[in-house]
C-alpha cells in the first residue's frame, strides 16, 4: 500500500483512492447531515451550481459559505452545530464551500474518492485501506485546507498525519500523542480563536463538535457526477461494522 499527499492542483491527476480532508468546516457538517439522517450530499464548487442543482430536488437544503459567512439564499452555513440542529432526516444537502467541495469536484479520475475529517478518521482509515488492497494499493490524501498562517500546517495537515498513522496501523499511544499535541499547537497559534466570540457563522460548539475524534463509524463516499454542464460530487454514506 502506498500513501501519498496531493494538492488541489493536482488532484485531477490522482489515481487509486483520494481521500479529501476538510476537518474545518466542510467535511465535518457532512458527517453531522449523515448522522442527522440526510440520505445524501452533492458537493459543488459554485453558488450558482448549488441553486441550479437544487431544481432537480426542490427539497434539498443548501449549506455552505464563501468566506466563512452563510451564503444569501442558502439555508445553512457551514458549521457543524447549525447542520446537527437542523432538521435533515430524509433530505438531501447540495454543498459549496471555499476548500472541502472545491478539493472533491478536483478529484478527476480516482477509482473511489472518500470524504473525511477528524468525526469519522478512524472509519474513513478502514474503508480506504480495504479499498486498497482490493484495487492498485493507492492512497491519495487531500488536505484542502490552507496551511500558510500556521507554523506546524493545518488542522487538514493533522488530521491526514493522524489517517497516515491509522493506515500504517501504528499504536493507539502513537496516534493518540500525535492528535493530542497537534490540537494543543493548533490552538496556541489561534486556529480556533474565531470560534471564541459571539459570531452566528461560527458558534462556539463548533470547535468541540470538529474535535469529536472518531464520532461517527461511516466512511462517505462521493461518485463525480456531470448534469447540464455541472460537475458535482454525489456523497453517500457507507456504514462500517
Amino acid at each position: 500500500m502506498h500513501i501519498t499527499r496531493i494538492t488541489r492542483e493536482t488532484a485531477a491527476q490522482a489515481r487509486g483512492v483520494v481521500i479529501v480532508i476538510d476537518v474545518i468546516r466542510a467535511f465535518s457538517v457532512a458527517g453531522y447531515a449523515f448522522a442527522g439522517g440526510a440520505h445524501g450530499l452533492w458537493l459543488v464548487r459554485k453558488t450558482e451550481e448549488a441553486q441550479a442543482l437544487r431544481t432537480r430536488d426542490p427539497e434539498a437544503l443548501l449549506a455552505g459559505e464563501v468566506d466563512g459567512r452563510l451564503i444569501p439564499g442558502f439555508d445553512l452555513n457551514n458549521s457543524p452545530t447549525l447542520v446537527k440542529n437542523a432538521s435533515v432526516q430524509g433530505r438531501r444537502l447540495i454543498q459549496r464551500t471555499g476548500a472541502g467541495t472545491q478539493g472533491a469536484v478536483a478529484v478527476a479520475n480516482a477509482d473511489s474518492i472518500l470524504l473525511c475529517a477528524l468525526t469519522n478518521a478512524s472509519a474513513t482509515a478502514r474503508y480506504a485501506r480495504q479499498l486498497a488492497l482490493a484495487g492498485q494499493g493507492l492512497i491519495s490524501q487531500l488536505p484542502t485546507g490552507e496551511s500558510s498562517d500556521f507554523t506546524f500546517g493545518s488542522e487538514d495537515t493533522l488530521c491526514a498525519d493522524y489517517l497516515e498513522a491509522l493506515l500504517q496501523e501504528r499504536p493507539e499511544t502513537e496516534t493518540q500523542t500525535l492528535l493530542a499535541t497537534g490540537i494543543d499547537r493548533l490552538d496556541r497559534e489561534g486556529r480556533f480563536d474565531l470560534w471564541k466570540h459571539d459570531d452566528p457563522d461560527f458558534p462556539r460548539q463548533d470547535i468541540s463538535n470538529v474535535l469529536a475524534v472518531n464520532r461517527f463509524n461511516f466512511a462517505m463516499v462521493g461518485t463525480r457526477q456531470e448534469w447540464q454542464g455541472i460537475t458535482y460530487v454525489d456523497v453517500r454514506r457507507v456504514d462500517l461494522t
